[in-house]
């Protein structure tokens, strides 16, 4: 992993936007989805709930699954963390959890899905509600897909489709309606 590692800024919220792991460009301009994936994630929370990227920054908590970004791959992009490196940030977001306590989890890719979810088809999960556990707290869970620009799945359909049903669930879902009463 390269450092620095990345944080979200310090918002006591009950809603967890879980990612992958930084980005490149992510450790240099100090915030998560800084460049290309989040200017279409923050698009995606214009939509529904109507929000500005200071207020979704705001207003939900973000973590990841790892906080370094993990390096390229040799053959172009981002590389997937890997299971030791998942391990060893592990304990940073059971901590979140246990602090804050969400009612509303938020995972961003298939990474991030896993860690809640295991592995399953996005189609089979975006679009859909699911009751969690995590380490002894209870939670809904949204899924998302990833909004990377390497990643057409968002933008063909079922993906569409399913990215707008998912986001209808998040603008309707109690804890997202709570954080914009206490913004």
């Amino acid at each position: 992993m390269h450092r620095p590692a990345v944080v979200g800024r310090p918002t006591a919220s009950r809603v967890l936007l879980v990612g992958q792991a930084p980005g490149d460009k992510e450790p240099k301009l100090g915030r998560p989805f800084a460049w290309t994936a989040g200017r279409t994630l923050f698009k995606w929370f214009a939509e529904a709930p109507g929000w500005t990227e200071d207020e979704v920054r705001d207003r939900i908590y973000f973590a990841a699954v790892c906080r370094c970004f993990p390096g390229k791959r040799p053959e172009g992009g981002d590389r997937v963390p890997a299971p030791d490196e998942i391990t060893n940030c592990s304990a940073w977001l059971e901590r979140e959890f246990a602090l804050l306590r969400p009612l509303l989890v938020l995972p961003v890719g298939k990474l991030a899905i896993s860690q809640f979810l295991g592995e399953r088809p996005l189609v089979e999960t975006i679009g859909r509600s699911f009751r969690i556990d995590y380490r002894g707290h209870a939670a809904d869970c949204i899924p998302l897909p990833h909004p990377s620009g390497a990643s057409p799945w968002h933008r063909m359909e079922p993906g569409r489709t399913l990215l707008r049903e998912a986001l209808a669930r998040v603008a309707a879902h109690e804890a997202i309606k709570k954080s914009v009463s206490s913004a």
